[in-house]
């Protein structure tokens, strides 16, 4: 059981975030086999004859296959190397080879090699690692260019322009949007290079002054055009009504479309949770802090945070030795899907369970 949950981990940590890491990351990051923690499987040893690990904790009778490692791929787990997409799509990565697998609802294909535009997605775009260098690929379709400034098209209609987009998120319904935008900036950042550039080479301290001067009077003028301080302030942009922020009362707090199904909430880093027209929640717990997956249900009276193999709930049950929780919507409701590897099955296994 032990050798088990340490394959979980692994699991875990190398679950794929399409929109994280350089492409060159990609081939490191489904490298890492199981092997490294579990040790070398016997290769003289069927996986029949094998003596058949105990079921982990969070499996269920009404679980279905997401990826067979039997039937078509007759591949021992501990020879996979996995990455899985939002979507719930499964790479599986014959470690030793250069074989691809991709699993989906159970359908297994491949083998694809690297490179084969079916395993594209799950490489890295280049433009995922230059941050805000180019919002308008980063927010496609939603955002373009107008000018030196962003436009924001949702529904038909367009919002802004805008200097800056800190922050833009979708409902996993898609038919809502929001965004921390602002009006305006004192200068760009190619504007800032050339000042100081031009000081730099400045002759001497007169010449200095004088370009300080020259940008001051150009800050002022601005702000001026811009609405003043107002217009430097960064302001919740969405299509839900009555949507507001204020960083007062909410510091630090960011529009979230990942944690709810149907609606979008903003996070602060104090573990503190409010919905778009500002009003608290509630506040996780200090065990969740930090926590890169968390789920609210539809009426905000429970969440739950996933860290370490372990699906935590604000009722204090837990869910052990599963990976890629993720929110699903099946015949109006919403659930919480997540995987798990099942001996008994030598197969991946998803399961939903309301929330």
């Amino acid at each position: 059981m032990k050798k088990l949950t340490f394959f979980y981990l692994a699991l875990c940590l190398i679950i794929a975030n399409p929109a994280a890491g350089q492409k060159s990351g990609f081939l490191n990051k489904v490298s890492k086999s199981a092997n490294d923690i579990l040790g070398k499987s016997d290769k003289s040893e069927s996986f029949s004859n094998k003596k058949v690990q105990p079921e982990p904790s969070c499996a269920s009778d009404q679980a279905t296959i997401a990826m067979d490692l039997g039937g078509k791929l007759q591949i021992d787990y501990q020879e996979l190397s996995i990455s899985i997409l939002n979507d719930g799509r499964i790479l599986a990565k014959h470690l030793g080879t250069e074989d691809y697998y991709v699993a989906k609802d159970g359908v297994t294909s491949g083998p694809f090699k690297a490179g084969d535009p079916q395993i594209a997605d799950f490489v890295p775009r280049e433009s995922d690692s230059k941050g805000d260098a180019d919002i308008v690929v980063k927010y496609k379709p939603y955002v373009s260019k107008s000018g030196e400034k962003y436009l924001i098209t949702f529904g038909g209609k367009k919002y802004g322009p805008y200097a800056r987009i800190d922050n833009f998120t979708v409902s996993k319904s898609k038919d809502k949007f929001a965004a921390l935008c602002t009006q305006t900036v004192i200068m760009t950042e190619a504007q800032g290079k050339d000042m100081e550039t031009a000081i730099k080479n400045a002759k001497d301290d007169q010449e200095r002054m004088e370009l300080a001067m020259q940008y001051s009077q150009q800050v002022s003028e601005t702000m001026s055009k811009g609405g003043g301080a107002e217009g430097l302030q960064s302001k919740l942009i969405s299509n839900v009504p009555n949507a507001t922020y204020d960083p007062l009362k909410a510091p630090n707090a960011v529009p979230n479309g990942e944690i709810k199904f149907n609606d979008i909430l903003m996070v602060s880093y104090d573990n503190k949770v409010y919905d778009l027209q500002g009003k608290l929640l509630f506040t996780m717990k200090q065990e969740a802090m930090g926590t890169k997956t968390l789920f609210v249900s539809e009426d905000n009276s429970k969440y739950a945070y996933y860290k370490s193999g372990t699906l935590n709930f604000s009722d204090n049950t837990k869910m052990t030795e599963l990976f890629n929780p993720h929110l699903i919507k099946t015949d109006g409701k919403v659930f919480i899907n997540y995987m798990y590897y099942s001996p008994k099955h030598n197969a991946i296994m998803q399961h939903k369970i309301p929330f």
